[in-house]
């Protein structure tokens, strides 16, 4: 790696430009990623000023380092030098190896409908040292096996999905047999969700390439005394009777709840750290319009928002760039404040490491997580109650599963049955579930909820 610094110098990726293709439709898993790859590095056809690094033009090979990946977070660079990688989804991975942090999307091919997923190959990702500086761009190419054996990449074909754009209209019946089925929740018509498109309901609840296949399920529970001494109930919007928690907002019809999680868990953070003294009120929209970390309204990943994306550039507060409901442009100004983060990790070390436990002493700890789930078309309707999939589907409403990105700030047990749950900060307005909020079955991986959270370590201001 001693060419980095040669490549390129210490930069910030100022010129942010809306990456030409909306969604990253890839489906690839760990056993694709293990293995021997090669890293070839570029520096970007736009020249070595600090503030323009186009990682979609690039210069020649300079460097072609060589990286062994190995089960579950383990990588080793060709000197023997021990590092850690993690999936992000099925979508990409980041690898930290030898003072370096290299991350990339999977390569794809997207014709009409048809998308094919090429999962020993990458898009042009983007490298730098821990420290930020020192930036340079990439392709990687697995170029063997765990075995040893050279990899012959195929491509993966997946099916192409369609959903018409047709306008959403309240069904009472659909709401009726709900509430009939179960007493656990109960659900309501949202007459104001009719301003939307089936589309547009699609992308607030995760949008459609949000959808990941194979969830790893939760880890083994640890035995550790300190997962078991841990309170009974326990909600950060009431501990001492504070509120650490920044009020709910409405991302609307764009697919950014990401933005939403990832800037709600460092708003909280930043109180927990400051005692309250510091509250500030982040900007979502900044996500949407600048980075190439993430799809704008067509979805994003908080590991890349909350943690690299943010740490990589940091997030100035709302009232700089505020909400737009839309992938207005980018306008960062460098007299902007802007936040940071110190660290960030998957909660359980890496992507399937996670489970309830993890979760708890994380959420008790450190303050609230951004997690993941399942949303089904009777989740839309919720009202209040302990939530859990009935397996109804709206035939009216055709609905597509998706996964969602929310914030959880508790848990608890009902106290007349003993039903636990997560209490859980949704991005849909105040107006819908619990004043903004929702309860969801805890201890079963309901819907996946305890499958993947994400937590970042805010810099609060000095």
């Amino acid at each position: 790696m001693e060419k980095l610094p040669v490549l390129l110098v210490a930069a910030l990726l100022a010129v942010w430009s809306r990456p030409a293709l909306s969604d990253i439709p890839v489906n690839c898993s760990f056993p694709d990623l293990e293995g021997t790859w090669t890293f070839h590095v570029s520096p970007s056809k736009g020249g070595l000023r600090s503030k323009d690094i186009d990682c979609s033009q690039l210069g020649p090979v300079e460097d072609s380092p060589k990286f062994t990946i190995k089960p579950l977070d383990v990588a080793e660079d060709e000197f023997g030098n021990i590092g850690f990688v993690t999936l992000i989804y099925n979508q990409g991975f980041e690898l930290v190896v030898n003072g370096y942090k290299w991350f990339a999307f999977f390569k794809f091919e997207k014709h009409g409908e048809n998308v094919t997923s090429y999962c020993h190959d990458t898009s042009p990702g983007w490298v730098h040292d821990v420290t930020g500086h020192n930036w340079a761009c990439f392709v990687g190419k697995k170029v063997s096996n765990s075995s040893g054996v050279k990899v012959n990449p195929s491509p993966f074909p997946q099916k192409g999905e369609w959903l018409a754009s047709m306008p959403f209209r309240s069904n009472y019946g659909f709401v009726e047999q709900i509430n009939s089925v179960q007493k656990s929740w109960t659900a309501r018509v949202y007459p104001e969700m009719e301003r939307f498109s089936m589309e547009d309901l699609l992308r607030r609840a995760g949008g459609r390439s949000s959808k990941i296949p194979s969830i790893p399920p939760p880890a083994p529970l640890p035995t550790d005394e300190k997962y078991q001494g841990l309170p009974d109930a326990w909600d950060w919007r009431n501990v001492g009777g504070q509120d650490y928690v920044s009020p709910v907002r409405d991302q609307g019809s764009c697919g950014s709840c990401y933005s939403f999680s990832a800037v709600g868990m460092l708003e909280a953070r930043i109180r927990i750290q400051t005692k309250l003294k510091q509250k500030p009120i982040l900007s979502p929209q900044q996500i949407v319009s600048c980075s190439n970390y993430s799809q704008g309204c067509h979805g994003g990943f908080p590991y890349l928002i909350a943690g690299k994306y943010i740490q990589d550039f940091g997030i100035i507060e709302e009232s700089y760039m505020p909400y737009t409901d839309s992938e207005s442009p980018c306008t960062l100004k460098d007299s902007y404040y802007q936040y940071y983060t110190a660290e960030y990790h998957y909660v359980g070390g890496f992507y399937g490491g996670c489970n309830e436990a993890y979760l708890k002493y994380e959420l008790v700890m450190g303050g609230p997580v951004a997690i993941s789930f399942k949303v089904y078309a009777d989740f839309s309707s919720y009202e209040g109650g302990i939530y859990h999939h009935t397996g109804l589907q709206d035939r009216f409403n055709p609905f597509q599963e998706t996964d969602h990105v929310v914030l959880l700030v508790g848990y608890g047990a009902d106290p007349s049955t003993g039903e636990k749950y997560w209490i859980v900060k949704n991005s849909w307005g105040p107006a819908w579930g619990e004043k903004g909020y929702f309860r969801i079955r805890r201890g079963s991986n309901e819907c996946a909820i305890e499958s993947i959270g994400t937590v970042a370590t805010p810099i609060p201001k000095l």
